[in-house]
């Protein structure tokens, strides 16, 4: 019952998401079960003849949006985004996230970053009070691995090199994913640029300030929390 309570608090918070769509915009997809949510509604608004252009941030999104009839760009031609609309695996009181559990975190940052707004879209059980009970998602190159585990066990990080089976999980840009444990890291800014200096480490999952707005699904409603 749990999960059926959890993706309805998905979809309350990403139709409510919807609402900040207007007739023009250029917008970012996210990815992840809280995003799908919002594509499906979104197609739904387009049929209803919204004109809209969507960049996607995975594959997955990509075509969950062409089977939806949504139009998409790319960020070559249509420049900066108007608005990105994505989930998050952890929030804390300061907006800060955790993303990648999809595996997506690189295309999403990029898409954060080239974006005029973002908004994120959860259900309750994402937010908490101090981030890493969710592991922290880390993309590298797979020609560093070895180095980097190294490192990273020596920061204390505890690094698991992510899995598909046996075989090791490939994000859409061909790269590795390593989890790491942050629960022990009281600076987080500082902790991502250490991570970022890293030969080999592409991007981190930490979303440290791109969040404008986060919306909630709370019971059967929503909760709207504004950045400061």
């Amino acid at each position: 019952m749990a999960s059926i309570h959890s993706d309805n608090e998905k979809k309350l918070a990403a139709l409510e998401a919807l609402k900040y769509v207007t007739n023009g915009m250029i917008l970012g997809l996210g990815s992840g079960s809280t995003a799908e949510h919002m594509i499906h509604g979104l197609g739904v608004k387009v049929s209803e003849g919204l004109q809209v252009k969507g960049v996607p941030s995975s594959e997955r999104s990509a075509e969950l949006a062409r089977e939806l009839d949504i139009p998409l760009t790319t960020l070559e031609d249509c420049g900066k985004l108007d608005l990105t609309i994505d989930g998050a695996d952890e929030f804390d009181p300061e907006l800060r996230l955790i993303k990648g559990g999809g595996g997506a975190l690189l295309r999403e940052k990029i898409l954060a970053h080239n974006s005029k707004m973002n908004i994120i879209i959860t259900d309750s059980s994402k937010a908490v009070e101090r981030l890493g009970a969710f592991k922290l998602p880390v993309e590298i190159i797979p020609l560093a691995v070895w180095p980097i585990l190294e490192e990273l066990n020596a920061m204390e990080l505890q690094p698991v090199l992510r899995k598909t089976g046996q075989t090791n999980y490939r994000t859409d840009e061909n790269n590795f994913i390593l989890d790491l444990n942050i629960l022990k890291q009281d600076d987080l800014t500082a902790l991502n640029d250490t991570l970022l200096s890293i030969p080999g480490v592409v991007e981190t999952g930490l979303f440290l300030d791109t969040t404008n707005i986060l919306i909630m699904g709370k019971r059967e409603g929503t909760t709207t929390i504004r950045r400061a």
